[in-house]
């Protein structure tokens, strides 16, 4: 863990970021509070609504300690409330990692699905699903998610970094060459397979969903993300480092090279526990740190938090509207996500690109 610590404090006029005044920490609380605020009323509405409507009034009793069994209570508390836990897991979890990709690479285009992690996470959940180990623990499934992201991190930065220094086209490229290399690999396991399930089970990683969240399952994502989140919010400092570049971070007190080593590890690891919990739900982890920094700078000790805060948000009001649009349809949230986030990615890469920005 010594890896993923802060280095030793540097003199204050050598930090990378002022220390905020008293407007701007006014400022933060405030966006705390109105993101904490829209979570709630996100939860409520996705606890309410659906082909059974139920009001907010009757959604809060059947929270209630106590409360009397009803048909209410039990959609509330049996049916959608696992899924709307999941998508807060799942959406703060994306998003804080993919606020840690874009500082560990440098590039604001980053995140786990344009990187090929979300990709290798899947191949290697299937891999386990058609091993036949899935269907006996549900911890087979995230490890093997795990060593498939893992893998995928490792081969996309090997790439971006062949031929000279990595820049964020080569990470770009080789992310999306590594995820169709990892796509193609998924459908021969499963073509060799040949059992109709394994395919019906691929197609819920790779289009993403929160539809198959039980109580049972939430236990893994929820324990992974209580030990990871503090860790990852710890990298505040060395993430800030980053920002003036790899020189000036190492003579800040930072080894670069293996402070990014670890912190690979770790966001494969909660990349992979929470594809293996809901698929590949893409751009939430690339759109919603751009997001954050509008509402709070870059500094990371105040941008992670809101990251996670924005990131629950935006994936709960987007399975609410995955359910409900086309109502009694599910639509798959990650189908929702990539109409979405596809276009603003086009947008921001184009506006990047006229301001002169490297990919």
């Amino acid at each position: 863990m010594k890896l993923l610590q802060a280095p030793a404090k540097a003199p204050a006029a050598a930090g990378p970021v002022p220390r905020p005044g008293l407007r701007s920490r006014l400022r933060y609380g405030a966006v705390l509070t109105a993101l904490t605020a829209a979570l709630a009323a996100a939860v409520i509405a996705g606890l309410g609504l659906g082909s059974v409507r139920i009001p907010p009034g009757q959604v809060i009793e059947a929270l209630l300690p106590g409360a009397e069994p009803s048909p209410f209570r039990t959609i509330v508390v049996d049916v959608r409330l696992p899924r709307v836990l999941l998508g807060v897991l799942v959406g703060s979890g994306l998003a804080v990692v993919g606020t840690v990709l874009q500082a560990l690479v440098r590039n604001r285009l980053a995140d786990p699905f344009l990187l090929g992690i979300s990709s290798g996470a899947s191949t290697g959940a299937v891999v386990v699903l058609t091993l036949g180990i899935g269907a006996t623990t549900a911890v087979a499934m995230p490890v093997g998610a795990f060593a498939g992201a893992l893998g995928a991190m490792i081969l996309v930065y090997g790439l971006a970094r062949r031929g000279g220094s990595m820049t964020g086209t080569r990470l770009v490229l080789a992310g999306v060459t590594v995820s169709y290399i990892l796509t193609a690999l998924t459908t021969l396991v499963l073509v060799a397979s040949a059992r109709p399930e394994h395919f019906r089970e691929a197609l819920y990683w790779s289009l993403g969903g929160l539809g198959s969240a039980r109580w049972d399952v939430l236990w893994v994502p929820g324990a992974v993300l209580a030990v990871s989140l503090p860790l990852l919010f710890a990298l505040a400092r060395p993430l800030d480092l980053l920002l003036v570049g790899e020189e000036g971070a190492t003579v800040l007190g930072l080894d670069v090279s293996r402070f990014r080593a670890a912190a690979f590890v770790l966001v494969s690891l909660v990349t992979a526990v929470l594809v293996s919990a809901s698929g590949a739900v893409g751009f939430i982890g690339l759109m919603v740190p751009h997001a954050a920094r509008l509402l709070v700078g870059a500094t990371h000790r105040a941008l992670l938090p809101v990251a996670a805060l924005g990131g629950a948000v935006a994936l709960v009001v987007a399975d609410l509207a995955a359910r409900t649009v086309a109502s009694p349809q599910d639509i798959p949230v990650g189908v929702l996500t990539a109409l979405i986030g596809g276009p603003l990615f086009l947008w921001l890469m184009r506006s990047r690109t006229a301001q002169g920005a490297a990919l």
